[in-house]
């Protein structure tokens, strides 16, 4: 019998952490890294040195993440975004990277850590006008997820046929200045036409392949609108450039808002290990 079954979400204490490399002790910080790492060691063959899985302050200084405690002490799951500025904009929210364990992965964690680093920003950082948002990906569950969950999503079956200009103004904002942080090579061509970055992923951990259906959305209508955009074996990328807000937030992640509205300011004891006095949101 699989260890998983039956676990829920009761199952683990969940944490908001905003720019947790400015803010942690050493001993919270070495120790958030440690766990972070260890819970991506799961789902890659090697942790890449990337987002909040690079192991210094730096790193952690411009992320916000959602990270599910297991009541061992370890991580479960993790949800890290990554704050950008672009000239014209503002900051701007990438949802840049999601791990869950594979024993912890019938719980949901995925959806739930995703809404909460989503409605915990949006709530300090614009409780009153919309946040831009990023994703890069080849994983078809997330591009379509995103299309479905937030709002003025391009490319996406949705949305307009061509980027407004706001959409235009971040892509080319983060194909001059900002690829590191999304982990695409420096020589991959951005096809502004399509917004895709062409050969992003070229033999690194994150390329998959056409066939994985591991990595599918329910919906195969948005499986066959993304994989039409991407050359699978080259390695591509689709940048999503929309929008969320508090009326996205209630459409969607109807429970999770009413729930962070509910506990603002209440403060989080996240495990037996050495957190004592971090803070949720």
């Amino acid at each position: 019998m699989n260890a998983s079954a039956g676990r829920a979400i009761s199952d683990y204490q969940i944490q908001f952490l905003y720019r947790p490399g400015k803010h942690l002790s050493l001993g919270q910080f070495e120790t958030l890294a440690g766990e972070l790492r260890e819970c991506a060691a799961t789902c890659f063959e090697e942790v890449p040195a990337y987002q909040c899985l690079v192991e210094t302050r730096e790193a952690l200084s411009d992320k916000v993440l959602a990270v599910a405690w297991r009541r061992d002490g370890h991580i479960g799951g993790l949800c890290s975004a990554v704050l950008l500025p672009v000239e014209g904009v503002g900051e701007v929210f990438h949802l840049g990277l999601t791990c869950v364990r594979p024993e912890d992965r019938s719980a949901g964690l995925t959806h739930i850590l995703t809404s909460k680093v989503a409605v915990e920003y949006l709530l300090r950082r614009r409780p009153l006008s919309k946040v831009w948002l990023t994703n890069a990906a080849c994983v078809l569950s997330s591009l379509g997820n995103v299309a479905l969950y937030f709002d003025e999503v391009y490319p996406g079956p949705e949305f307009a046929e061509q980027p407004g200009e706001t959409h235009l103004r971040i892509a080319r904002a983060i194909s001059e200045d900002h690829r590191e942080k999304m982990f695409v090579h420096t020589d991959a061509r951005f096809d502004e036409d399509a917004f895709v970055f062409r050969r992003a992923n070229a033999g690194n951990c994150f390329q998959k392949k056409a066939e994985d259906t591991r990595f599918h959305h329910r919906r195969a209508d948005l499986n066959d609108y993304y994989s039409n955009l991407m050359g699978w074996s080259d390695g591509d990328v689709v940048l999503q450039v929309g929008s969320f807000s508090l009326l996205t937030g209630a459409r969607y992640f109807g429970s999770r808002l009413l729930s962070s509205l509910r506990s603002r300011g209440a403060k989080v004891r996240v495990s037996a290990r050495p957190h004592k006095g971090t803070q949720a949101a």
